[in-house]
């Protein structure tokens, strides 16, 4: 039974260190982890140069399609400071509090053809990372048919 009690007394002595260690870095890595996650931005393009020069689309409709659209938390119209829709010309930028995804976006470009019946003529494009461009299907390739 002594045996057993010294054990007893000596385990908490034997773990206290690392335990207490390990609780630092636990907690150094949680304040990293916080303050990364609370300001990162995404940003986004969606470039409409080519309809908006032939006057086919007005890109200051798209971008009010966007502010009343694009849903915060499952709701629309709960933007706030989180998503901030721009326009620059016929650019419109879109920056975004992280969990926002760029497919997103195309899912809503998409719609917003659709409801001016332009999904036939005009197509949304990746031309990189960040952004998004609208453009004409290439009717060219159709020739041989002919």
């Amino acid at each position: 039974a002594q045996g057993g009690h010294l054990a007893c007394h000596l385990s908490p002595f034997a773990h206290l260190l690392p335990l207490h260690a390990g609780d630092m870095a636990i907690k150094g890595l949680k304040k990293k982890g916080a303050s990364k996650v609370k300001k990162q931005q995404l940003k986004f393009t969606i470039d409409c140069q080519q309809p908006a020069d032939d006057n086919i689309i007005e890109p200051k409709d798209l971008e009010k399609f966007l502010n009343s659209r694009i849903k915060v938390e499952g709701k629309t119209g709960n933007l706030g400071e989180r998503v901030v829709v721009t326009r620059d010309k016929s650019k419109i930028h879109v920056s975004a509090e992280v969990p926002f995804s760029k497919r997103y976006l195309k899912y809503l470009s998409k719609k917003y053809l659709k409801m001016q019946q332009l999904r036939d003529f005009l197509r949304v494009v990746a031309p990189n990372k960040t952004s998004y461009e609208l453009r004409y299907f290439n009717i060219n390739e159709d020739n041989e048919e002919e």
